[in-house]
């Protein structure tokens, strides 16, 4: 295909929208991303809020950033895909945007439509459904307890006339004004018992209606939405009326399109080996931003406790996605340092050596493994543990109820405690990493390698300790934010070449998505495990009281509910 067909590929994070224009061979020759809008509740910490019109604003200026900035007119765009947080979007049944925050105007139209992916509102919603054992618990995604905590706060009149997005079929919705869903359900479909039970009764009497998610109209990743862009998108957004549409994903899920297919550079020299779509149930891709998620394709269904999925056709037809993830991973290291005491000191020093922050926090690491004469950064913290999941574990324990701690802590408020903390921090992050891979390998996956993409990519002393603590190499992209967003434009292609086309069978369809993968993946960089045997027994051991600090904290858990019945 001529390099003068371009693909937009939209991603829509936590904190921004971001939009870039990719050629047919993979190169980004524009890109734009524009700050968005989140709201919390200063006296309920669970509360996290964005707005659909406020994203959709910042869609628009950051594509036509980068159609003037490159020269390169809408018609040469030929197809758009879009990725974003697995967030609820709420709208009206005309679409207008729904109040989700709790108070007299919920329900009513305000722009503050979505409950962020992160927003953890409806934990006795959760556990509700939990407790039916329905068989779609295997499948469900975050979505439903959030949309089961806005029927129980909201007015009934309101409430039967919203509708409910994923965030990626919204934003496909709003530029194509066809409904359609990648909400993941059971292979056989909603269970009308399960919503019956649980309280969301109506739904099965407007046959889902209001999620979208009747079984005929879910699109696998990338196939064409509708006619493509609608008049009124294609003019908001400054491109051409009818440009194909493909059907949207979660983020991370573009995360692992735009790095599984990814060949490796080792040694300086890169590998002349094409991969094989064989060869994806193999890498794992971790998307790490805020949180991490943790992504895995089969050819067959593999149910994974505290793993979402198995998801059959969420990517490829026929083949089945197991979904892991850490609520907090980039968000913790944050909170970790700017909490500290010395914080301040730290950014004043980085300011006065021209250094960023982590350069310096390395460098204070290396002076005390030196003072302390050990071999490494692991055995500098050997008496000090940490279990990182203080927003709740969303992989493999599934436990919203789940803290963190630290156990080994002395009075210490110096920056060389700091720069401690921020280590024992990536240690922790690690090791729970190492927890999720051990139990989808546990359950009949075959992970033998790890391909990152989003910010943490570029930490590599984090790089190492994955590769060293999980025991197998780590692929880093070859622009650690980029890998995403090139997984939207993917789809974005997928749906101009499949656009108008007759039905096509699993095995053309996949080979298309897999070829265009390879050919619009840039190289990776490899990371192979390098730990010393003395420290591989010291990570070992950590690992071992990770896993015990997880029983110790649900019996004490047992203990304190039994000491205050």
């Amino acid at each position: 295909m001529s390099v003068d067909n371009y693909y937009l590929g939209i991603d829509v994070g936590t904190g921004s929208a971001r939009a870039s224009l990719v050629s047919a061979n993979g190169k980004v020759v524009a890109s734009s991303t524009v700050e968005t809008i989140t709201w919390r509740d200063p006296n309920d910490h669970r509360i996290f809020e964005q707005s659909t019109e406020n994203i959709w604003a910042g869609i628009s200026s950051a594509i036509k950033t980068c159609l003037s900035e490159s020269g390169i007119a809408a018609s040469a765009v030929k197809g758009l895909g879009f990725d974003a947080t697995c967030s609820l979007a709420v709208t009206d049944l005309a679409g207008k945007p729904v109040q989700v925050s709790k108070g007299a105007e919920l329900g009513k139209h305000s722009e503050r439509n979505i409950i962020l992916w992160a927003d953890h509102r409806a934990e006795k919603e959760a556990d509700l459904i939990n407790s039916t054992g329905s068989v779609v618990l295997d499948y469900l995604e975050m979505e439903i307890p959030k949309v089961l905590w806005l029927k129980n706060h909201m007015a009934p009149e309101l409430f039967s006339r919203c509708q409910f997005f994923d965030l990626p079929d919204f934003l496909t919705y709003r530029a194509t004004a066809d409904k359609h869903s990648l909400l993941l359900l059971p292979d056989s479909g909603w269970q009308d018992d399960f919503f019956e039970k649980i309280g969301l009764g109506e739904l099965v009497k407007s046959e889902y209606k209001q999620i979208g998610a009747a079984k005929q109209n879910v699109l696998t990743a990338g196939l064409p939405v509708g006619n493509g862009l609608s008049q009124q998108a294609a003019e908001e957004l400054g491109l051409v009326e009818g440009t194909p549409v493909g059907s949207g994903v979660i983020d991370a899920y573009a995360g692992w399109l735009g790095t599984v297919a990814a060949r490796f550079t080792e040694d300086g020299k890169l590998s002349d080996r094409v991969p094989s779509l064989e060869e994806s149930r193999h890498r794992l891709a971790a998307v790490a931003g805020t949180s991490t998620c943790h992504l895995v394709q089969s050819p067959q269904g593999i149910y994974v406790p505290g793993v979402w999925g198995p998801y059959k056709d969420a990517l490829f037809r026929g083949w089945w996605m197991n979904e892991g993830g850490q609520s907090s991973t980039g968000q913790l290291l944050d909170f970790m340092l700017t909490t500290h005491p010395a914080h301040s000191k730290l950014v004043e020093q980085g300011k006065a050596e021209g250094k960023n922050i982590f350069v310096v926090l390395h460098d204070l690491l290396e002076k005390l493994r030196d003072e302390e004469k050990v071999a490494s950064f692991t055995e500098l913290m050997k008496d000090v543990h940490m279990y990182p999941d203080f927003h709740g574990n969303r992989s493999p324990i599934a436990d919203p109820r789940m803290r963190g701690s630290i156990v080994g802590l002395a009075l210490d408020s110096t920056l060389n405690d700091l720069a401690r903390k921020y280590y024992l921090t990536l240690e922790a992050i690690a090791l729970q990493t190492r927890h999720i891979v051990d139990e989808l390998n546990g359950r009949g996956h075959s992970i033998t390698a790890i391909y990152m993409s989003g910010g943490q990519a570029k930490n590599l002393v984090l790089m190492q300790l994955f590769a060293d603590t999980c025991g197998m190499p780590v692929v880093l992209p070859f622009e650690h934010s980029g890998a995403v967003v090139l997984g939207a434009a993917m789809l974005g292609r997928f749906a101009a070449q499949t656009q108008g086309k007759s039905a096509m069978g699993e095995k053309e369809a996949g080979e298309m998505l897999w070829g265009i993968m390879t050919e619009m993946t840039p190289p990776g960089t490899l990371v192979a495990p390098g730990a010393s045997p003395k420290e591989k027994k010291l990570l070992a051991a950590k690992y071992k009281i990770f896993r015990e600090s997880i029983d110790i904290q649900k019996r004490w858990r047992t203990e304190m509910e039994e000491a205050t019945k």
